[in-house]
């Protein structure tokens, strides 16, 4: 499997492509990373050096990978936090590319807004430009419960409300959809889940709740799912082995105390998934 991710990227710690690119390769996709900003670090430190880069060199370097011939090879176009208007042409220009030359290819769009506790924390237009040119165009979309209220004009929160918003998003274009950091008022304490909705039904696993945030996580959960599930079509099977994965490494994290993912250190957990959680039908 071949996957190009167009993303972030940080030298120091590990987000947007610093966070996506080594656990699919531990799963033994082939990546091909095209990076929108080159940083220091994430911008959750409140300062860094380093600069966005122009749409026009992004596309530049999308050019070049189909000037090699290798577009046919790609089965999945994945995309991350946009930290520019532009940059969302250049993603739908590359997927029309890619589904031109392969029309197996899906696109996955992990669509970056903020969430519950910090509200939006991307320019004020990302979201609108999101929702109507991006997400349209997706075969996939990763938004955490926040995000996929925004996406569909509703408030998600129980069980119910979740699912009918999933399905105000799935008729927007996305067949698929991974609703992240699931907070229901009536699950058990200390817990969050995950839920995944595609045409054949849909499934939510439970998991303990970390308390703490981890920048990149949810770089981490788009790829693997995207990937688990291009190779599977499953959507239940995609969850548990995402769920398990990346379960062990906010644990692994949580317990060395550091503020960056141990995305290294938790390698094998992406190799070989644990299947500690199971999937359970809710449709």
């Amino acid at each position: 499997m071949k996957i190009l991710s167009i993303q972030s990227a940080v030298a120091y710690g590990h987000v947007g492509n610093s966070a996506a690119v080594f656990p699919l390769q531990r799963i033994g996709v082939e990546v091909l990373p095209v990076n929108t900003v080159n940083f220091s670090n994430h911008t959750g430190y409140g300062a860094w050096r380093g600069s966005l880069i122009a749409p026009d060199d992004v596309h530049d370097v999308i050019l070049g990978i189909e000037e090699r011939g290798v577009l046919s090879q790609i089965d999945v176009v994945l995309s991350g936090y946009q930290g520019g208007t532009g940059i969302g042409d250049v993603i739908v220009d590359a997927v029309q590319r890619v589904k031109a030359a392969n029309p197996s290819a899906i696109y996955a769009c992990d669509p970056v807004m903020g969430n519950a506790k910090s509200g939006c924390f991307v320019a004020p237009e990302i979201p609108h430009l999101l929702r109507d040119r991006v997400v349209p165009v997706a075969d996939i979309i990763t938004p955490n419960q926040f995000e996929l209220g925004f996406l569909t004009g509703t408030e998600p929160s129980t069980l119910d409300s979740t699912l009918a918003s999933v399905d105000i998003a799935r008729a927007m274009g996305p067949g698929t959809v991974l609703v992240t950091s699931v907070e229901r008022p009536d699950r058990e304490p200390g817990t969050i889940e995950m839920l995944a909705v595609d045409a054949a039904g849909a499934w939510i696993v439970q998991t303990p709740h970390l308390p703490f945030k981890a920048n990149g996580s949810g770089d981490v959960t788009a790829a693997l799912f995207s990937a688990h599930y291009r190779a599977t079509g499953d959507a239940a099977v995609a969850l548990e082995r995402t769920v398990s994965s990346v379960f062990d490494l906010l644990e692994l994290t949580y317990q060395s105390g550091e503020r960056e993912l141990q995305l290294v250190q938790a390698q094998e957990f992406y190799a070989h998934p644990r299947m500690q959680f199971t999937a359970r039908r809710v449709r």
